[in-house]
């Protein structure tokens, strides 16, 4: 696990929600404003995950597409721009079926549970995946999970229909 913030986007160009937020127990989080990431979910062909690139903030892991907020933005803006970003995930595809938010008071981070209307085949958008994978339900718990998308996905996964 690095201290390190992920590489500067083209120009140098870092958005001021692009930092480290620590926590009284000095654990950190990314974001300033927050963060958001976007659950797809399809009913036959699972959930669209994301394998985290090594020098991420628990690299090696899977999670969901997802990242800082931008000051200003709406969670559901900010899973949507960075899925696509990190993705290519189609936002005319997809519904949004609810929000689960982990508030911490000094820092939050929305989960956006969508359904995507059809299958669609993810494309990786930047430095920050291995690989992009449909994975389905039941398989899930059997990957490297990230810690927090670990510890929600019981309770995500209940709430799919």
């Amino acid at each position: 696990m690095s201290d390190l913030p992920p590489p500067l986007p083209p120009y140098g160009v870092r958005d001021s929600g692009d930092a480290w937020v620590y926590g009284p127990d000095g654990a950190k989080y990314w974001g300033r404003f927050g963060a958001a990431g976007l659950l797809v979910w399809h009913p036959t062909a699972g959930v669209l995950l994301q394998h985290r690139v090594g020098w991420s903030h628990h690299g090696g892991t899977w999670g969901l597409p997802g990242g800082a907020l931008k000051e200003g933005e709406t969670p559901v803006e900010g899973a949507m721009r960075e899925a696509l970003e990190e993705a290519g995930v189609p936002a005319e595809l997809l519904t949004v079926i609810y929000t689960s938010v982990l508030e911490l008071g000094f820092w939050r981070y929305t989960t956006v549970v969508t359904e995507t209307s059809s299958e669609f085949e993810p494309v990786i958008g930047d430095a920050e995946s291995v690989a992009l994978a449909w994975v389905s339900v039941d398989e899930v718990k059997n990957l490297q999970l990230h810690p927090g998308f670990a510890a929600a996905w019981p309770e995500l996964r209940s709430r799919l229909r």
